[in-house]
This record gives C-alpha cells, structure tokens and sequence, in this order.
C-alpha cells in the first residue's frame, strides 16, 4: 500500500450494485468499472413524470418489480407479465428538462415507446424514461466532502453508497423479536458491501482503498455523509409492496446525530483515485477511520 495509506481494518468487497434506472431494481455484478460519477451504467437512467419530476418508489412502490438487464448494445427492462423493453444505447432522444432533488438539468428523452411501456407496466400516467445526457455535469455538494469537488448521474447526492454485511444482523434480530421476516441488502440499494467488517463500521469510515491488481494503483473513495433513510427500505424487492416494519426497527436504533437525528444506514461516498479501474468482488478493502 502507498506509504500515506495506514490502514485501521481490511476485508473485501462482498457484493457490487448498480442500479442502472433510479429506483426500478438493481442488478448484482460481479466486476464493474469505478468512474468519476460512480459505478459505470448506475442511475444513469430515471422515471420522470409529466413536469419532468423525478419518480420514486416513495411513490410508486411497484417500481421494485422492474428488473433492468445490461445487453451489449441495450438497456432492457423486463416486468413479469409484460414483454421486455429495449432501449438502444446509441439512441440519443430529444433534450427536455428534469428535476432530480433540488438539481434542475437537461437530459435525453428515451422516446414515446419506452415512455408508453412504463406507464403501462407502472399503471401511472404520464411517466417517460430519460437518460443522463454525455454532457451535462451535474456536481455533488460540497458541504460534507470539506470542499473536494464531485459529480454524479442521477443517484440522490453522490458517486457511491456503501454498507457493510454485517449491519444487516442487528435489524434483522430486531425484524425477528417483532415477528418481521428477515431482509437482505436490496432493501438499501448500496454500490459497495464489504465483508470482513464490525456492524456499521462503514459509519466511522473515513477513506477505503482497494487493491485492484498488482499492475495497477489502487483505487481510493472517501465516505463523506450518512445516507439518511426514507420509506423505500419498506418496499419488499419481490412483491413491490411497502411495509413498516423495517422503518419502525430501523427507528430504535439508528437516529444518526450527524443528521439531527435522521434514520441513516450505510455511507455516501466520492471517488477520490482510480476512475477506469475495474472493481471485482473479492478485492481487498483496507479502511482508514475517522472519529470526530
């Protein structure tokens, strides 16, 4: 490891995500390449509705039910009961204006077939799919990243999330004592879960490192912010159904003061080194923490 790199703890990647359309389900890889806005192909396509809002399973809970696949040369969607949706990489569409948080900026219509399906398939009207447009920017805030720059795609606020295999065990101890069936990490569509940590390790985590091969400089993210937890995390993955339960657990324990209180569960983070690397399940993770 680089000499200004001291590790206080090491494990590994146990699982990569990327969720290729905000909101709808994600797709478990096992190698993905890291960029400047985050895993390659995550949130860089999202629902919006007629105003050009963007739409969430805080709205429409179904939206868990659509599976994206990563072909050669397409983004397809697939529902069960419905056939498949193809949307051509090479296919531009007409420019239009979104809103994603409080970030309004252009990006590309995926055209009326794909729109149509998804009004479909959701049972909402007026919903289209637009893509991140090549050359749009769109930065991260800079009040947690003590000022280092940043961008992103369509995630919530930065490149990465990142959660730790073990922070599963206490809320599922919790869901069990409450008569609530166990979870697994879809429910918090993290990017990174590393094995090989304490529980909610990730919360005191200030740099992570990954060996990403002997012929390559190791990749560095820093975890810059708590991710503060709406009611998604109630949305079964399998049903597209919202129950309390996970949220009213969640609530017992996880009031993250860094947030005034927020419910918080895993780590955003930034891309420090390493864009263009490829990222495997399996790799090395050294972790630096950070104690305020």
């Amino acid at each position: 490891m680089p000499a200004n790199f001291s590790p206080d703890a090491t494990g590994h990647i146990a699982a990569l995500m990327v969720y290729p359309v905000k909101s709808l389900a994600g797709i478990a890889l096992a190698q993905a390449r890291l960029l400047e806005t985050g895993l390659e192909w995550d949130r860089h396509w999202m629902v919006v509705d007629a105003r050009g809002l963007f739409v969430t399973q805080r709205e429409i809970p179904r939206m868990a039910l659509v599976q994206p696949h990563l072909q050669p040369q397409a983004l397809e969607l697939h529902c069960p009961g419905w056939n498949p949706l193809s949307v051509a990489f090479s296919a531009r569409g007409e420019r239009t204006r979104v809103q994603v948080w409080d970030d309004a900026l252009e990006a590309l219509d995926t055209g009326d077939e794909a729109a149509t399906w998804l009004q479909q398939v959701l049972q909402h009207p007026g919903l289209r799919l637009v893509r991140f447009a090549p050359e749009v920017t769109r930065p991260c805030s800079t009040r947690w990243t003590q000022g280092v720059p940043s961008r992103t795609e369509f995630a919530d606020g930065y490149p990465v999330l990142v959660t730790t295999e073990a922070s599963l065990v206490p809320l599922n101890a919790r869901l069990s004592a409450a008569a609530c069936l166990p979870v697994d990490m879809r429910r918090f569509r993290p990017n990174l879960v590393l094995g090989g940590f304490e529980v909610h390790d990730e919360d005191h985590m200030a740099r992570l490192q990954v060996e990403v091969g002997p012929e390559s400089a190791p990749a560095q993210l820093a975890l810059v912010k708590p991710c503060a937890r709406c009611p998604i995390p109630n949305v079964d993955p399998a049903t597209g159904e919202s129950h309390p339960g996970v949220g009213d657990a969640l609530q017992a324990y996880r009031r993250d003061a860094r947030l005034n209180g927020a419910i918080t569960f895993g780590m955003n983070g930034i891309v420090e080194s390493g864009a263009g690397q490829l990222l495997r399940v399996g790799q090395v993770v050294a972790a630096v923490y950070g104690f305020d």
